[in-house]
């Protein structure tokens, strides 16, 4: 007689595989995890003068080239993500440009106490969430393609 599923034994994990194993929902789940970047991405390629603006509120400079490395980054390494040519690759790149954007842009530690720090100190530690997502992508690509 089959046993009854256990929520915290290996009977839930059985019930849930078929569905969170598939292709569909790993690739549901890379979709997510670049939804921001291609949203940004293919928004600083519509306003390019708004991309170099951004460029220039921090300080970057020249800001077209900067603003055209960024779309090509967003853009480029989430498709390597979402076809899984050179995956690994393209996570590092979008773990590593959260950081250093993140680190630029969200200096919460700067503000004074309130609600904008607050707000600031959420966002950040939420694209701290996203850099280690992209580090598991990265090391869950380069473990498959070594077994």
């Amino acid at each position: 007689m089959p046993r009854p599923y256990s929520v915290t034994g290996h009977g839930l994990s059985a019930a849930v595989r078929p569905v969170f194993a598939s292709r569909a929902a790993r690739f549901l789940a890379y979709l997510a995890l670049c939804s921001a970047y291609l949203q940004g991405g293919f928004v600083k390629l519509t306003d390019f003068s708004g991309a170099v603006a951004e460029m220039n509120h921090f300080g970057l400079s020249p800001a077209p080239l900067f603003a055209g490395a960024v779309i090509v980054l967003e853009l480029g390494a989430s498709m390597m993500i979402l076809t899984g040519r050179l995956r690994w690759l393209g996570a590092l790149a979008l773990a590593g440009f959260t950081l250093l954007a993140t680190g630029m842009a969200l200096r919460f530690w700067e503000l004074p106490a309130g609600q904008a720090r607050f707000m600031a100190a959420n966002s950040f530690f939420e694209h701290l969430g996203l850099v280690g997502g992209f580090l598991l992508v990265a090391w869950l690509d380069l473990r498959e393609r070594r077994a």
